[in-house]
């Protein structure tokens, strides 16, 4: 064990926070550490395990209005940028240079001459409005500069963008507006109470915004408010018997009524129509037990495409919605999918996937014939990820008999015995660990032979409404519970627990 000691506590300094320098052939914490104990790490340990912290990935941003190209944002130094990216497969331009990471790009959606993309400084999360000028390359800031702001739609017209922002007090989250190709326009349009608001989306004439209020992860509402005037209409009922969640909400293409996804009357998220008129609520996909994470609008109106999470991978579905009806949907690999974009001819599918062997890239899909293109290809440190462990998914019966699971990782053939396990727990709390690129925890497995078991205790999501509820208040101590439960498990027999790592 005192191998492994050394070997975690060289990752946790070298590969995750990057806050050591080297001195001779050992490398020691930076000044603003105190450490005792520790043995010395060697540098060559360090690069070794550097090549397990230099995994990229590339997401997508944004299609461009008019042209087959995209914005995507990717890291070749120190920090995300915005890239453009014309064709698949193509270079990756970098189009912002700054030592803090930078987001959100979307571009203006009649012309595309410009975008607007968000900068944090220092990690101090209080992210700003910029506008990227494509003629002149020039960037200008379009917020106040201090305040936190988050989100960001356009109008159908190209004219007005809303986003949220803490700038009157520091704490609620108000709704405000702006026009980004004059600064001075930006103006609050609602002043709010609370921190859960976020703007959805404009309607088709541009004269209202869907708007949500999330309480929390069991409960949350819709909003119609007025463009012009900020005020603003309830369509989900509140003071029900059950709480509710609305998860993604999207305009239809006449403007009669809205699709969501909720939890409401289901245990799982479920894709809805809502009547504006009558708030009747039509469920579109009864069959399917499973949460379905998230959907996107072709611009035609016709195709709902919306991705189930079954057992952690990621399933495409097509909906036609003329006739209310699923159609065949192209397969994908074993994925978990993070992004899901329309291109305005409303037949190319922009997607963004990864795996435990393929970190975070972008795709598109031609959903008629099912064409898979591959628009980045990220490295992976030089090292062959078609050698990484695949998960095996683990299910226990916990302390109260609930049936509990996680994924396996386990060490290639060439470790053999009983092997040390690391189990990493994911956070939120209502998170879910699933088959992801494992980054780093890869030198683990793969060099060290340490098993990690990423367990889903009680109060993940991903399982229902009710199994998310169960560590609610003081009944967080079944969660840990289940790991205990886990640790009886007789197949596992481990040499020892080498570390419990807890993220929530």
């Amino acid at each position: 064990m005192k191998r492994f000691t050394k070997v975690m506590l060289t990752f946790l300094f070298a590969a995750r926070w990057t806050i050591v320098v080297a001195q001779s052939d050992v490398v020691t914490p930076a000044e603003n550490l105190v450490v005792e104990g520790i043995p010395k790490i060697p540098v060559t340990l360090a690069e070794e395990i550097n090549r397990y912290t230099e995994f990229r990935s590339a997401g997508l941003a944004n299609w461009h209005p008019s042209k087959r190209e995209m914005l995507i944002s990717t890291r070749f130094a120190d920090t995300s940028q915005i890239h453009l990216v014309k064709f698949p497969g193509g270079a990756r331009t970098q189009l912002t240079f700054f030592k803090d990471s930078t987001g959100g790009a979307s571009y203006q959606p009649t012309r595309g001459d410009y975008f607007v993309f968000s900068k944090g400084s220092g990690g101090n999360e209080n992210y700003q409005k910029y506008r990227y000028d494509f003629a002149t390359g020039a960037i200008t800031l379009l917020t106040d500069g201090k305040a936190r702001n988050t989100g960001g739609v356009w109008s159908n017209k190209g004219n007005e963008y809303a986003y949220e922002s803490t700038r009157r007090n520091g704490e609620d989250v108000d709704i405000w507006l702006m026009n980004p190709a004059d600064p001075k326009s930006d103006r609050m349009r609602a002043q709010l109470k609370g921190g859960g608001w976020g703007v959805y989306e404009f309607s088709p004439d541009d004269k209202q915004m869907l708007v949500a209020e999330g309480i929390s992860a069991n409960e949350s509402y819709l909003w119609l408010m007025d463009t012009a005037t900020g005020n603003k209409t309830l369509i989900t009922p509140k003071n029900e018997a059950e709480q509710v969640v609305y998860g993604a909400a999207q305009f239809s293409k006449d403007g009669k009524g809205i699709y969501v996804t909720t939890d409401r009357d289901s245990e799982f998220q479920r894709l809805a129509y809502i009547d504006l008129e009558t708030k009747k609520h039509t469920y579109l996909t009864p069959s399917i037990n499973w949460d379905v994470e998230f959907f996107a609008l072709s611009w035609d109106g016709k195709t709902i495409a919306f991705i189930t999470n079954e057992d952690g991978l990621s399933v495409l579905h097509l909906f036609d919605t003329a006739s209310s009806k699923e159609m065949p949907a192209p397969k994908l690999p074993a994925v978990v999918i993070g992004a899901l974009e329309w291109h305005r001819n409303s037949r190319d599918l922009g997607l963004g996937f990864e795996s435990p062997r393929a970190t975070f890239d972008t795709y598109s899909m031609d959903v008629k014939t099912g064409k898979l293109e591959r628009w980045t290809e990220s490295e992976t440190g030089g090292i062959n990820t078609q050698n990484f462990s695949q998960p095996e998914v683990l299910r226990w019966k916990s302390f109260d008999d609930k049936m509990i699971s996680g994924l396996y990782y386990k060490p290639p053939a060439k470790f053999s015995g009983k092997r040390p396990i690391i189990i990493d727990i994911h956070g939120g709390p209502e998170g879910q660990s699933r088959p992801w690129f494992q980054g780093a925890n890869n030198y683990f497995v793969n060099d060290l032979g340490i098993a990690v078991i990423q367990p889903n205790v009680r109060g993940s999501s991903g399982f229902g409404k009710t199994f998310i509820k169960l560590d609610n208040g003081f009944l967080r101590e079944g969660s840990y519970k289940d790991v205990a439960s886990l640790l009886d498990l007789p197949d596992l027999a481990p040499l020892r627990i080498a570390e419990l790592l807890s993220h929530s």
